[in-house]
C-alpha cells in the first residue's frame, strides 16, 4: 500500500495580495460600470427606436445603439468572467 501525504500551505505570496486589492478597489467597479453604461446605451437604443417610429433615420440610430449597447454587455460580462477565471487560477 502507497501511503501518501498531505500537506496544506499556508503561504500567499505578497503580489497575490495587491492582485486581490487592485480587483477587489478598481477593476469589479470599473467592469460594473460599464455594464451600466452599456446598459443604459441599450435601453436608449430602444427608446430611440420605440419614439421615433416615423422617421427612418433615428430608427437606424436606435438599432445601432441597441447593437452597441448589446455588444458592450456581451464584452463586459466576458471580461468579468476571465477575470474570475484567472483570479481562480492565480489564487486572488
Amino acid at each position: 500500500m502507497i501511503k501518501l501525504a498531505y500537506a496544506a500551505s499556508s503561504y500567499s505570496p505578497p503580489a497575490g495580495g495587491i492582485i486581490r486589492k487592485i480587483n477587489a478597489e478598481i477593476i469589479n467597479p470599473l467592469i460594473g460600470l460599464l455594464i451600466a453604461l452599456a446598459v443604459i446605451m441599450f435601453l436608449w437604443g430602444v427608446v430611440e427606436f420605440i419614439a421615433n417610429s416615423d422617421n427612418e433615420e433615428k430608427r437606424e440610430d436606435g438599432k445601432k445603439h441597441i447593437i452597441w449597447g448589446i455588444v458592450g454587455i456581451f464584452i463586459m460580462v466576458s471580461v468579468f468572467g476571465i477575470m474570475n477565471l484567472i483570479c481562480g487560477a492565480v489564487g486572488c
